[in-house]
């Protein structure tokens, strides 16, 4: 796919906007879940109105190898979940306990 000058694909393969870290990826799956133009540039404030629109017709001309992209990463992210470990809050919360200075005892009097 040839990307234009607002759209730069960086060496892990992530398509973001140019001078952005905003990805190509969540801006059509944001628009494609039914999200205006004016909604993405309300949700991205630092992405000016007018690159989203550009963004919006380069996909909308490109739309089967943007949508391939598209599925590719959403692939990576799901195959990535899966081998991810769960996170032990158990854990978390004894060694957060563990670095607590003990309560003092309260005084009968």
């Amino acid at each position: 796919m040839q990307l234009p000058e607002f759209l730069t694909q960086a060496q892990d393969g992530e398509i973001r906007l140019s001078g952005h870290r905003i990805g190509l990826y969540h801006l059509v799956l944001h628009y494609n879940e039914g999200e205006s133009a004016e909604m993405l540039a309300c949700r991205y404030p630092t992405v000016p109105l007018a690159l989203v629109h550009k963004v919006l017709a380069f996909y909308l001309d490109n739309q089967a190898e943007v949508d391939a992209y598209v599925a590719s990463c959403s692939a990576k992210m799901d195959e990535e979940r899966q081998g991810a470990q769960p996170f032990d809050w158990d854990a978390l919360r004894r060694r957060l306990e563990s670095q607590q200075p003990p309560v003092p005892e309260a005084q009968v009097g």
